[in-house]
């Protein structure tokens, strides 16, 4: 089997105090694998936004230990946090968070000034995520110029620019219309294809079923993990 990007051993979150304290996530242990492809589901409140809080180093475990590409992380300071997460997870929301003064190509190229990636090397290596995605002539288009679905693409360019260990996706079919998400689930399977490990946080059936391998969430704890045998290699 193939090395674990992320693995979490006993990883509690709790939020308040005292009596008032409410437990986000239960001792839970999860390993996702590079080069899988998952979905993350569950019902509001289960756990799992925190999970992928969590998983995308937004937020600390209040107990466990987070292993991300073998590098134990929940205990790193902020700017050390930062700094991982920057150079080893790609991020793709439901509302796109495009800077709506920059064009396409300046919007997909900030993620590398943060990385101090050369100036020639950055229009380059934005340049070819924005045609990874379908996006070649929308380079200098603000983000009012694009439809959402196109607005999604040149986020999915953004989140992949710094060839992270693994891309992560809230909701990232929330605001499309059906058509427009199975374009947006199409470029993930491309990249998928192309090696990169994805996992997607959904409360779609449509989303989940194109992934590999599903982990059902309930009131904190791995209640269901399985995988798609149509869509696993054998």
């Amino acid at each position: 089997m193939a090395e674990a990007i992320v693995r979490l051993v006993d990883i509690s979150k709790v939020y308040g105090s005292g009596e008032t304290h409410v437990y986000a996530l239960r001792s839970l242990n999860l390993e996702i694998h590079r080069g899988e492809y998952c979905a993350i589901v569950g019902a509001s409140g289960s756990g799992k936004s925190t999970l992928m809080n969590v998983i995308g180093c937004l937020d600390r475990p209040s107990t466990g230990q987070y292993y991300l590409d073998t590098e134990e992380v929940a205990q790193l300071t902020d700017s050390a946090l930062a700094y991982t997460r920057n150079r080893k997870i790609g991020f793709i929301f439901q509302q796109f968070h495009l800077l709506p003064q920059l064009t396409a190509l300046e919007n997909v190229v900030l993620p590398m000034i943060y990385a101090n990636v050369p100036p020639r090397e950055r229009q380059t290596r934005a340049r070819e995520a924005l045609e990874k995605v379908g996006l070649g002539k929308r380079l200098h288009n603000r983000p009012n110029q694009l439809s959402g679905g196109q607005q999604q693409r040149v986020a999915i360019a953004r989140a992949i620019v710094n060839t992270p260990v693994l891309l992560l996706a809230d909701e990232p079919t929330g605001a499309l219309d059906s058509q427009t998400t199975q374009e947006i689930l199409n470029i993930f399977r491309d990249l998928h294809q192309q090696g990169m490990t994805i996992t997607v946080v959904t409360h779609e059936k449509e989303v989940a079923d194109q992934a590999q391998r599903v982990i059902h969430v309930k009131d904190g704890e791995v209640i269901r993990d399985e995988f798609n045998t149509l869509l696993c290699p054998a």
